[in-house]
């Protein structure tokens, strides 16, 4: 098993930045900031691949609005095996939600080898 390092400082070539973000792409703290500072995520772009990273929106509701663009996720990383996707603990910081309430959504990238998860969200996952 995997595991999304705690502190993400530098990536491989291969290897693409996986954050929670706002729609509007206001990469100003978190993650989010990390992104935007040291691996290519644009800023006013709050979805989708952007250089080295990939922006998930949690900041515009509850769970189920952040579900399509997991989703949309998940189906990008299968199309893209030749990267590896590090997924941070999206929507657990300045958005305010639990691991428990994110985790779930990303069931399904247990059977993507080229998705690595954080360890809280391996813990919620394999209960």
């Amino acid at each position: 098993m995997r595991v999304t390092p705690e502190q993400i400082t530098t990536l491989q070539p291969n290897e693409v930045f996986v954050f929670g973000s706002n729609l509007q792409g206001f990469h100003g703290g978190g993650a989010a900031r990390t992104a935007y500072k040291f691996f290519g995520a644009i800023w006013g772009e709050g979805v989708g691949i952007q250089g080295q990273s990939y922006a998930i929106p949690t900041m515009q509701g509850g769970v189920e609005t952040i579900r399509p663009y997991v989703d949309e996720f998940i189906q990008y990383a299968k199309e893209h095996p030749e990267l590896t996707f590090l997924v941070t603990r999206i929507g657990c910081g300045i958005a305010g939600f639990d691991d428990s309430e994110i985790a779930p959504l990303f069931r399904e990238a247990l059977s993507v080898p080229n998705i690595v998860l954080p360890r809280t969200f391996h813990s919620v996952l394999n209960q």
